[in-house]
């Protein structure tokens, strides 16, 4: 998927035209980016953690002429999913396993034995994914 298709998409979801949910999707790329070149990490609650981390300085070896060579340390961003991510990548995983088997069973002429179906949990709604925001009281304005 590209980001222009996940623009369509949320643009088609929530109702905002995808020139502005564009910039909004851009802007929270930008965020991203910002916080780990600042902080070094930004943990986005039901999706992951993204961080930095200084990969060390090494020796390898070059494939196609097998001399050794210096690499020199470097900065990586990593990223850690989040539990609901990891359980519906386990899922998939789960589902992909149960089709080869009846796949195979199939093939064998055996008879296929019911398998059972874990549904996939609803994928979260924008509103579902966005961070939680502070109430705003009702209080008088102030002078």
């Amino acid at each position: 998927m590209t980001k222009k298709e996940i623009v369509k998409d949320i643009s088609e979801e929530i109702g905002l035209t995808q020139l502005k949910t564009k910039e909004i999707v851009q802007k929270t790329f930008d965020a991203i980016v910002r916080t780990l070149v600042e902080d070094g990490r930004i943990e986005l609650r039901n999706f992951g953690v993204f961080e930095v981390k200084k990969r060390a300085a090494r020796k390898a070896r070059n494939p196609r002429t097998g001399d050794k060579v210096f690499v020199p340390e470097k900065f990586v961003v990593t990223f850690k999913p989040g539990k609901e991510m990891e359980e519906r990548v386990r899922q998939l995983e789960e589902e992909a396993a149960r089709k080869a088997m009846a796949e195979h069973q199939a093939s064998n002429g055996q008879p296929q034995e019911a398998l059972p179906v874990t549904p996939p949990p609803p994928e979260p709604t924008m509103t579902e994914m966005a961070p939680e925001m502070p109430e705003t009281s009702q209080s008088p304005a102030l002078p």
